[in-house]
């Protein structure tokens, strides 16, 4: 055991044995020192007891911190530590996007009985929130932020600043509405603080505003920002109404949660299956629609082989090569598969470039099936002493090859183009089409000139 897993083991037993005791003293520094985060680490290495009376040492602050840094399952775990009473008055100094994040996933009953706890202010924004879809910027937005009129001076906004800052989400920007509610304007902290007091707001604010409606899908949400490299961004309605701001923050949890997704699709599996430990039923259950759509396509493979039963009796040496043949085409179509999904998520393919990529992977695909092909029918003529089923093999890599690549570029271009997420045309999916062209190619060329082979 190093000298660092010692030391955090001594202080855990440290912590327990004031848990014991109810030794505030001791327990209270410490808390103060760590980040939310590390306080939830130490809770879930206790157990039992332990875990109730540790939250007991927490405030309500505290834990609507620490709450607000833990994922779903880990909130739920912490709240059923806790009495109604207490679990109101942490909703309660919760920010109203991670309450409503928490109730999204939890039962209608328990929502209602949580919300009628918590105080109406708290609750209505909460209630707001849970009105738009989750994966919309609606139901990403936060309603803790700075807004002023456009009649406020620096001054004025300032002394309001103080007073709206430790409950805004960001004091990084305040936004600038007119009497209607609109935004007319944004102005940063920074600009704040040089300008003269008794300089209008409007002078000084930023009139050309970047806003994302509520409706915008969370990851174009998430593209806007990174574009811009904004700490917040502001979100309206169809009248240009200020509604909320979503943060840096929710958004990095937007990326990391689209990658999961596209992951899991590309891995031909679900979602929720991107979690490692679950179920095996569940498990099994997400996966086998999946792999019964790979499997009724292999059976293509299946009677493409039955098709070409002659062939192979006649020149068994063909059977040698089927799986290289088949094995790469398809990595060639899995490696454009992964740069077009690239491109498309980074933004770089856009519909005007779709024959520029399609021109370029064509012609990565000649030079990756020439080399490749030469190689082979040196090596085929070699090994076999035929150049003609050197010829057969090393011209039907160069033709699969180039359909590999071409299949593995066109496929999510064509979803994507349908506004599908190309992202289900899957590794797997596009290895198990790839086979089937391949051997179709393969065998083709061999039935073609087999009297060359015979």
């Amino acid at each position: 055991m190093s000298e660092k897993e010692r030391r955090h083991e001594i202080d855990l037993d440290q912590i327990k044995l004031a848990l014991q005791k109810r030794e505030r003293r001791f327990l209270r520094p410490l808390i103060d020192e760590l980040h939310p985060y590390d306080v939830g680490q130490i809770f879930f290495q206790l157990t039992g007891v332990y875990r109730s009376h540790f939250l007991g040492m927490l405030n309500a602050e505290e834990i609507a911190e620490l709450l607000q840094e833990m994922e779903t399952e880990e909130q739920q775990e912490i709240l059923a530590n806790l009495s109604l009473e207490k679990t109101s008055r942490v909703l309660n100094r919760m920010s109203s996007d991670d309450a409503a994040d928490l109730f999204g996933e939890m039962e209608e009953s328990n929502v209602q009985t949580l919300l009628k706890s918590m105080e109406r202010d708290e609750a209505d924004k909460v209630r707001a929130l849970l009105h738009y879809p989750e994966d919309t910027a609606g139901g990403k937005m936060t309603l803790e932020y700075v807004s002023v009129y456009d009649t406020y001076t620096v001054e004025e906004v300032i002394q309001y600043l103080r007073r709206e800052a430790p409950t805004a989400e960001t004091v990084y920007y305040v936004y600038v509405i007119d009497a209607d509610d609109r935004l007319v304007g944004v102005v940063s902290l920074r600009e704040l603080l040089i300008a003269q007091p008794d300089t209008p707001i409007t002078e000084i604010m930023f009139e050309r505003i970047i806003a994302v409606p509520v409706d915008m899908d969370q990851e174009e949400v998430a593209t806007m920002m990174e574009r811009y490299d904004f700490l917040a961004i502001p979100v309206v309605d169809d009248e240009k109404r200020l509604l909320g701001i979503i943060t840096v923050d929710d958004v990095i949890d937007v990326l990391i949660e689209e990658a999961q997704e596209d992951i899991a699709k590309l891995s031909a599996v679900s979602q929720t299956e991107m979690d490692i430990l679950t179920h095996p039923f569940a498990s099994a259950r997400r996966r086998i629609p999946w792999l019964l759509l790979l499997l009724l396509i292999g059976m293509g493979t299946a009677s493409i082989l039955s098709a070409f039963e002659a062939t192979i009796d006649k020149v068994a040496a063909l059977a040698f090569f089927m799986p290289m043949i088949a094995g790469m085409t398809g990595n060639t179509g899995t490696q454009s598969l992964a740069l077009v999904i690239r491109g498309l998520a980074s933004g770089q393919i856009t519909r005007d470039r779709y024959w520029q990529i399609l021109r370029q992977e064509g012609v990565v695909g000649v030079i990756i099936g020439v080399v490749c092909s030469l190689l082979i029918i040196g090596i085929v003529t070699l090994l076999m002493g035929n150049p003609y089923l050197g010829l057969v093999v090393g011209g039907s890599m160069l033709l699969t090859l180039i359909v590999g690549t071409l299949a593995g570029t066109v496929i999510p271009l064509i979803l994507h183009l349908l506004k599908v997420d190309p992202t289900v045309a899957s590794g797997p999916l596009i290895t198990t089409l790839n086979d089937v062209f391949s051997l179709l190619i393969y065998f083709g060329f061999a039935t073609l000139f087999i009297q060359y082979l015979i």
